[in-house]
């Protein structure tokens, strides 16, 4: 197990509206504040996204298993933010309902908003922690600087 150990510091709300790509404007969001680690909530709704459902099959590397969603689905999510090796690096969780059906996952490649996301933004200082490419599993995961024995 890895860690490292920080402090929350600034906090922002942010509101992304109706027509916008949350993915592509929480990205810009963080860039632009120069957020290196921290975590986002978010609530609202989508008209169309794509969630990552889980793997095809339980292997190591995973092969994805996408749904697309459509039609206005309502949103609530959780996102952790480290520096990558492009810059920061986002990875989206979020549970999506509409009447009786949910899914579950990870909200990749887009997300056009249906009226309105509202997302927390929390900053974290001194965290020492960086999303890179891991071999084995073939996926980005964060590294940290401590190791609990």
């Amino acid at each position: 197990m890895q860690y490292s150990e920080g402090q929350v510091g600034r906090v922002f709300s942010v509101r992304i509206d109706d027509g916008e790509d949350f993915i592509r404007e929480i990205e810009r969001f963080v860039a632009a504040m120069n957020i290196q680690s921290g975590m986002v909530h978010f609530l609202g709704a989508v008209r169309n996204a794509t969630l990552v459902t889980g793997p095809k099959d339980a292997v190591i590397p995973p092969a994805p298993r996408a749904e697309e969603i459509f039609g206005g689905w309502e949103l609530l999510g959780f996102a952790t933010i480290y520096p990558g090796v492009e810059g920061p690096s986002l990875h989206i969780h979020s549970a999506a309902g509409k009447g009786i059906r949910s899914l579950t996952g990870c909200l990749r490649e887009k997300a056009e908003v249906y009226l309105v996301i509202e997302a927390v933004v929390m900053e974290f200082v001194g965290i020492s922690a960086r999303r890179l490419p891991d071999e084995a599993t073939g996926v980005n995961l964060p590294v940290f600087d401590r190791v609990l024995p």
